[in-house]
């Protein structure tokens, strides 16, 4: 079940209250430590202890799957990751509405995932948020930016600083902001 928002009009987030309920305040502020203390650190051959940290938070992670050391995490329970599908280095995984990671795909270091944004209709700026996914075989090139209820589809590659705020079809080479179409994107065979 996705993690609601607190109603901006009652907790006040312009003067200083939450924007969500204090049970996820406290898991993420023990996650961040335990991240902090026993992940931030490890090497990239470390992934199955990773994985496993991440599991005990909430996250599903399929065999193979990792995330690296100085990657950050916003809240696990919102990350589901398929089989070997990676999080690179720096990569900001502002998860306040689940993300999932298809099989083999790719984020590339300092990339960002950003779930969540504000109605700028509402004069309290009400946080919204809205899932992403992320094809199999994608691959989000170094410091791209993937927003709020974004489908990134099967095999695209959006290209470095590229800005993904709309979804993009399956096989499709994006680049620029707005991410643009500029061709497809074909796989050769494996030499047999």
């Amino acid at each position: 079940m996705a993690l609601q928002p607190l109603d901006a009009e009652r907790s006040n987030p312009l003067g200083g209250g939450p924007s969500f309920p204090l049970s996820n305040r406290l898991l993420r502020a023990l996650w961040i430590l335990t991240w902090a203390v026993l992940a931030s650190w490890t090497p990239p051959p470390l992934r199955a202890w990773r994985r496993f940290l991440l599991r005990t938070f909430g996250a599903t992670m399929a065999a193979g799957s990792d995330v690296r050391g100085t990657a950050k995490v916003w809240y696990p329970p919102h990350l589901h990751m398929d089989e070997r599908a990676l999080i690179g280095p720096r990569v900001n995984c502002y998860n306040m509405a689940p993300i999932r990671i298809g099989h083999d795909a790719i984020v590339s270091q300092g990339a960002h995932l950003c779930a969540g944004s504000h109605d700028i209709s509402s004069p309290a700026f009400q946080l919204t948020t809205r899932p992403i996914t992320i094809g199999a075989r994608a691959w989000i090139a170094a410091e791209a930016f993937v927003g709020p209820g974004v489908d990134v589809g099967e095999g695209v590659v959006l290209g470095a600083r590229g800005v993904a705020f709309r979804s993009l079809d399956a096989w499709g080479v994006y680049a620029g902001n707005p991410a643009k179409l500029i061709k497809h994107r074909e796989m050769r065979q494996r030499p047999g």
